[in-house]
């Protein structure tokens, strides 16, 4: 993931999905969500400033088990207020698990859209994604 539009490697996918996310051996309490994911990366927003070049564990629960990922923070911008919102490349990891994790969120992005249309119930990210891997994650391409 590159750090500006105009040198953009991976198209983005826009998100709400939560995630979770630790500094080596010390977890945050707090659960985050993902601002936008794509093959090569991920941005979230965070009460927590992240130097740059610093490796993060990154957990996000949209399949069972759920996908863990290492990833290196190559921004932080300070956003919204208290927050800040993080760039963060993906390390250490193939192709095909990247693209499983994007598609898997670009589903679940789709389905609470799709209830919002149907049934005119707003989802959160964290309850659409519960949803959609309750409903459709057993059936989902290995």
């Amino acid at each position: 993931m590159r750090d500006t539009a105009h040198n953009r490697q991976f198209i983005r996918h826009p998100t709400d999905i939560p995630i979770q996310w630790s500094l080596g051996n010390v977890s945050l309490p707090d659960t985050e969500y993902l601002h936008n994911i794509s093959e090569g990366g991920l941005a979230f927003v965070s009460q927590t400033q992240v130097p740059e070049g610093v490796t993060i564990d990154i957990n996000i629960p949209v399949h069972r088990p759920n996908f863990a990922i290492k990833g290196v923070v190559v921004w932080c911008h300070n956003a919204f207020g208290e927050q800040f919102e993080i760039g963060v490349r993906f390390v250490d990891a193939n192709t095909r698990f990247r693209m499983r994790m994007v598609e898997q969120v670009c589903h679940i992005e789709v389905f609470k859209r799709e209830i919002l249309e149907t049934e005119g119930r707003l989802l959160t990210g964290e309850q659409a994604a519960e949803a959609w891997i309750d409903r459709y994650a057993k059936d989902f391409p290995r």
